[in-house]
């Protein structure tokens, strides 16, 4: 993710909880578990951030007239690369309205009113190529993918062999286990097969070692 929004009505959260929320969020979209490797996810949390504004007027769209802040409602924006979104979506949606509804338990209120009312609204957000800058420079998703990644690559010895003890392989450049089947990107590169966890790793991988996709076409 590159920016997460939250819109909560005035002084419904207390700084605390605000900076609960912030953490809570980061930590839970940037999990640390065998998705992806540690250096992958550090990375990623490198060019993350969250806001959360406390706009001074909110009006609902209901037609019987309630107070935003009684209970407390919740807009989220989520941005990231456009060719990220729709992998995303769903996971960032449960993900997001899961942290959503800890604040509320931790606040004394219902959690489950998150999920049973649509007092929670996520917004995923693609960002077209071209529309992202960082340390000055324009990048897309590949230059995106190529800075999370290098310092997992730079560091990595791992083979396209890694993991298969689990029925998986580990891709080369996010390190991420993935299973082999007939929707995985894979690639054969000097007698060896690799697989990808997404077409962004796999195309990544085809031009750090000069492999041309054209003779490779993805897995249907």
């Amino acid at each position: 993710m590159l920016l997460i929004e939250v819109w909560v009505p005035r002084g419904a959260l207390s700084e605390a909880e605000r900076q609960s929320l912030g953490r809570r969020l980061v930590d839970t979209l940037m999990v640390e578990d065998d998705s992806h490797a540690i250096e992958v996810i550090d990375a990623q949390r490198m060019i993350t951030q969250v806001l959360v504004h406390e706009p001074a007027t909110w009006v609902l769209g209901q037609r019987t007239s309630a107070d935003p802040a009684d209970p407390p409602r919740y807009l989220v924006r989520v941005s990231a690369p456009a060719s990220w979104r729709k992998e995303i979506s769903r996971s960032v949606v449960e993900l997001v309205t899961g942290v959503l509804g800890e604040i509320e338990r931790a606040a004394g209120r219902d959690p489950e009113r998150v999920r049973r009312e649509p007092h929670a609204v996520v917004l995923v957000d693609g960002i077209s190529e071209g529309g992202i800058g960082i340390r000055g420079e324009v990048m897309g998703s590949m230059d995106l993918m190529e800075f999370v990644s290098r310092p997992y690559r730079d560091g990595s010895d791992s083979g396209p062999t890694a993991g298969t003890a689990q029925g998986k392989l580990i891709d080369p450049v996010c390190g991420m286990g993935v299973e082999i089947d007939a929707s995985t990107p894979t690639l054969v590169h000097e007698g060896a097969l690799y697989g990808f966890c997404h077409g962004l790793c796999r195309r990544a991988f085809a031009e750090e070692h000069g492999v041309s996709l054209s003779k490779h076409p993805p897995s249907k």
